[in-house]
This record gives C-alpha cells, structure tokens and sequence, in this order.
C-alpha cells in the first residue's frame, strides 16, 4: 500500500467532511451532553476558506489514491511576551484516520509528515487536545511524544 501525504486541496473537502463526520461521533458518543448527534463541525465552504489559509495547514493521506485521513494544523507564534519564551507552536485542532484504514501506519506517517513539515516551517512545538473518554487517542499521541500539560475539567451547573 503506497501512503501519500499532502496539503488538502478543494477537491478534498467531501471525503474531509465524511471524516469529520467520523470524528465528531466519537466524540457524540464520549459526550453525549456536549455534541450534537450527527454534528457538522465545518461546512464544505468553511474548508474551502481553511484550505487556503496557510496558518491553518490541512494534510490529507492518501492511501492507495483514496483520502483516509487528516490533520488540521493552527498554526501560533508568541514573541516578546512577560510571560512566556518566544516559540512558534503548531496546534493540531483535528486528526482522524478512516476506521476502515486504522492500524496500517497511516496515522504514524501523517504524525511523521506533520512534524516534519512544522520543523521546515519554524515551528519549535506542537500541542493538541484530546478528549479524556478517547483512550486510543491518547495513546497514539504519547506514543509520538505528546504528554499532560494541563487538564481541563467542566461540569455543569
């Protein structure tokens, strides 16, 4: 199987959105209290707008030809802050990979790509957020050198 990893293009946006629609069921399913059922996170000309936004990268895999997974990259620099180092960070706000194709290395490969990419981009770090119900995430993420910044809690009142 022949793995090719790219910026995503507008002709990607259908097979992104059946993704998304992947993703946001996880996440329906994890918190049900929180996520609509069958939840739309972006419409087809919101991608089209982040597709060309070069401080959001998108990378799509392609497998075989076919589309069957992202990363959604933000990227943030903070310069001259009282607070913090200088650093230039790029935040993966989403990454999925087709059920259909888990377990192949796909996912590996976009992680690989991505922080290749962000190096030959200035970045100095990449953080992300994950969901605490999503345990195969996080485990996929600490394989590739993520850990715990912080935790997040919420409740409702």
């Amino acid at each position: 199987m022949a793995i090719n990893i790219r910026r995503a293009v507008p002709a990607d946006a259908d097979k992104v959105l059946d993704l998304l629609l992947q993703v946001e069921g996880v996440h329906q399913k994890g918190r049900p209290d929180l996520f609509r059922e069958n939840g739309v996170k972006f419409t087809k000309e919101e991608l089209y707008e982040i597709f060309a936004d070069d401080l959001r990268p998108v990378f799509v895999a392609e497998a075989d030809g076919a589309v069957c997974g992202y990363v959604f990259g933000i990227i943030n620099e903070t310069k001259d802050s009282t607070m913090l180092f200088d650093m230039k960070t790029i935040h993966l706000e989403d990454v999925c990979i087709d059920e259909s194709c888990r377990g192949m290395g796909i996912g590996g490969a976009l992680m690989e790509y991505v922080t290749a990419w962000a190096k030959e981009n200035g970045c100095n770090r990449m953080d992300l957020d994950v969901w605490e119900f999503n345990e195969g995430a996080r485990r996929f993420y600490e394989r590739y050198g993520f850990g715990t910044q912080k935790r997040r809690m919420d409740k409702w009142i």
